[in-house]
C-alpha cells in the first residue's frame, strides 16, 4: 500500500495509557477517529469504533519524537522509512548539525552533496528540485512520508551560501544575507536553527556571530540547537558558550547529543548538568537531548584540523595529497589534537570505520584505523589520510568514546529528551538509527530501572513536543492528533546490534501516524501518512 489512505476509525481496547505528561499510567478505551483522538473511556465504558484493537496488557503512548535525525534524504528515498517506524516513531526533526539542503543555491548544493555523503548517501539519479526551505518541506509532502518531519535551518549552509568556506567573520553585508535567508526560512516553517562549530564552515563562526542568528531565531519563536564546538577536551567551555548565546540573544537552546566523551571526561557529566541547572535557574529556556550508546558516530573527514577543510572538499583533497600538509595534519592528530578531533590526540583504536562509498573500499569497514595500520606496518595518521582520498572525504566511523555514567546521568535529567542522532547510511552504521527508543524502553527502563516508564515515555513525546512547539501532538488527550504507538512493556527491547545494525525493534506492535497505521501487528503496512509540520502551523490538523 502506497499513498495516503484515509484514516479509519479505531478503538483500543483495554489499554494502559502512558499519556506523555509523566503522570502515572491508567486503563483506558482510547478511540481515534479522523486523524485525531475521539474519545477516551473507562475499559468497556462505551467507546466503539470500525476497527478494534485488543490493547489488555498493552501500554499506549504518544507517537515518539527524534529530536536529533539525519533522515533529510532517506525520508525521500524510502518515504516507508521501517528504521524510524518499526521504533515508534511518529516525528523527526530533520536539518542537524549546521548541515543539510536547504536553503542552497547552484554553487553550493553540489559541495554540501559530496561534503554529505557520508552522511546520507549521494544518490546519481535523485532529483534535487527545491532550494529554499519552503521547496524541502513541499517536497516531503509531495513524496508522502510515513512520519511527520520538523526541519531546522543549518548554520553552515547559510554560511555557505553568504561567504563560501571562508575562515574569517562575515563582512557586514554577509551577515545581513544570513539573517535575510534566516528570516525568510523561519517563515517557510522552519522551528528554528541548527549549527555545527567542529564541521565547515560552521567552526569558523565566533560567538558574535551566532548571537546576531540566534536573536532571529528567538524574533520568530524557535530555538537554537548546535553541536557545539567540542565534546572532549574544551566540551564545558563549548557548552558555556551555547549558553552564553542564549543568554545575549534570548534565544530558546536545546543542547543537541548532550554527552561528555573521551578520556578527559570521564565521570564529569555532574559539571555539564549543573551548568544547564543555573542556566535554567536564571531563565533560559533550556532543553537536551542523548542517545543511549557509548560510541559516537560521523565522518571520518570530521577529524580532520579545521584549517585543513577550510575552501571545501576539493581544497581538502588538495591539501590531502601535499607532503607537507599532510606531516602538518599528522602533527595536529598524534601530537597537539586536531580541533575536529575534540581537542584530544586521536587515539586510531577508538576510530572503526562503519561506511565508505568507494566499493574497492569494503574490505575496511568494521576495522579500526590502528588495526589497518597494524596491517600495514603503517602510522594511524597515513591509513586516515590515505582513506579519506580514496574515498573522497565520504568515510563514515564509529568512535568509541563515551562512558556509562555519563550516559545515565544525562538521561536522568529533567531537561533531557531523546534523539537518535543515527546515520541510515553505509554498511555497518550505528545502531542507534534502528535502536534508540526500544532500547530506553528496554534495557534503561525496564531492566536497569534508570527511568520509570513514564519519565521515558515523557522525555519521548510530551517534552520535545513542548520544545518545538506542537501543541497538539506529544500527549494522549482527546483532540489531539492520533499519532500513537502501541507497545508490549515486558518484550520491547532493540534488536539492532554493531554487527547487524538494522534489524527492527521487538514488542512494538502498533503506531499510528495521523490516525492511520504504519505499523500493524509488528509489520510495516506501507502506509504514508506523515507529513511536514511547518513552525506556522504547528499543532493543526491541516494548512
Amino acid at each position: 500500500m502506497s499513498g495516503r489512505p484515509v484514516p479509519s476509525t479505531t478503538v483500543f481496547k483495554g489499554a494502559t495509557v502512558v499519556d506523555g505528561t509523566g503522570a502515572e499510567r491508567y486503563r483506558a478505551d482510547v478511540r481515534i477517529a479522523d486523524g485525531l483522538i475521539a474519545e477516551i473511556t473507562e475499559p468497556g465504558g462505551g467507546a466503539g469504533g470500525a476497527t478494534e484493537v485488543d490493547a489488555d496488557g498493552l501500554v499506549l503512548a504518544p507517537g515518539f519524537i527524534d529530536m536529533h535525525a539525519h533522515s533529510d534524504l532517506a525520508l525521500l528515498l524510502e518515504p516507508e522509512h521501517p528504521a524510524k517506524v518499526t521504533q515508534g516513531v511518529t516525528c523527526e526533526v530533520l536539518g542537524q548539525d549546521g548541515l543539510s539542503y536547504a536553503p542552497v543555491d547552484d554553487t553550493t548544493l553540489p559541495a554540501l552533496r559530496r561534503q554529505l555523503a557520508g552522511w546520507n548517501g549521494d544518490p546519481a539519479d535523485f532529483d534535487w528540485d527545491w532550494r529554499d526551505v519552503a521547496g524541502y518541506l513541499d517536497r516531503i509532502d509531495r513524496t508522502r512520508v510515513a512520519v511527520n518531519a520538523c526541519y531546522l535551518v543549518p548554520h553552515g549552509s547559510l554560511r555557505m551560501l553568504a561567504m563560501g568556506w571562508r575562515n574569517r567573520p562575515p563582512t557586514p553585508a554577509e551577515l545581513d544575507r544570513m539573517r535575510q535567508v534566516l528570516a525568510q526560512s523561519l517563515l517557510h516553517g522552519a522551528v528554528g536553527m541548527s549549527s555545527g562549530l567542529s564541521y565547515t564552515p560552521g567552526m569558523y563562526a565566533d560567538t558574535a556571530e551566532l548571537v546576531e542568528l540566534c536573536t532571529v531565531v528567538a524574533a520568530y519563536g524557535g530555538f537554537h540547537a548546535p553541536h557545539q564546538r567540542s565534546y572532549g577536551k574544551g566540551a564545558l567551555e563549548g557548552y558555556a558558550e551555547m549558553v552564553e548565546i542564549a543568554r545575549r540573544s534570548g534565544c530558546a537552546l536545546h543542547l543537541t547529543h548532550a554527552t561528555m566523551n573521551f578520556g578527559v571526561n570521564r565521570g564529569r557529566a555532574g559539571e555539564l548538568l549543573a551548568l544547564v541547572d543555573r542556566a535554567l535557574a536564571d531563565g533560559v529556556d533550556l532543553t537536551l537531548d542523548s542517545y543511549p550508546y557509548l560510541p559516537g558516530s560521523t565522518t571520518l573527514a570530521a577529524l580532520l584540523p579545521s584549517w585543513a577543510t577550510e575552501g571545501g572538499p576539493d581544497a581538502t583533497l588538495a591539501r590531502l595529497a601535499d607532503p607537507a600538509d599532510r606531516e602538518r595534519i599528522r602533527t595536529a592528530m598524534e601530537e597537539q589534537g586536531s580541533d575536529g578531533c575534540h581537542g584530544v590526540v586521536a587515539d586510531w583504536a577508538t576510530v572503526q570505520i562503519s561506511g565508505v562509498r568507494s566499493a574497492e573500499l569494503a574490505g575496511v569497514v568494521g576495522r579500526t584505523v590502528a588495526e589497518l595500520a597494524a596491517e600495514r606496518g603503517s602510522g594511524g595518521t597515513e591509513v586516515f589520510l590515505d582513506l579519506l582520498r580514496r574515498d573522497e572525504l565520504a568515510t563514515t566511523i564509529l568512535q568509541h568514546v563515551g562512558h556509562e555514567e555519563n550516559v545515565r546521568a544525562v538521561m536522568r535529567h529533567r531537561a533531557h529528551t531523546v534523539g537518535s542522532d543515527g546515520l541510515l547510511v553505509g554498511a555497518r552504521p550505528h545502531p542507534r538509527a534502528w535502536g534508540t527508543f526500544p532500547r530506553y524502553l528496554g534495557h534503561y527502563s525496564r531492566e536497569l530501572g534508570v527511568l520509570t516508564l513514564e519519565e521515558t515515555i515523557a522525555r519521548m513525546t510530551g517534552r520535545p513536543a513542548a520544545r518545538l512547539g506542537l501543541d497538539r501532538r506529544g500527549r494522549i488527550a482527546p483532540g489531539h492528533h492520533a499519532d500513537l504507538v502501541l507497545l508490549d512493556p515486558e518484550r520491547v527491547r532493540d534488536a539492532a546490534t554493531f554487527e547487524q545494525p538494522r534489524l527492527p525493534a521487538e514488542g512494538i506492535e502498533y503506531v499510528y501516524v495521523n490516525g492511520t497505521a504504519v505499523v500493524r501487528q509488528g509489520r510495516t503496512t506501507g502506509a504514508r501518512p506523515g507529513r511536514a509540520l511547518r513552525r506556522t502551523d504547528r499543532g493543526t490538523l491541516a494548512r
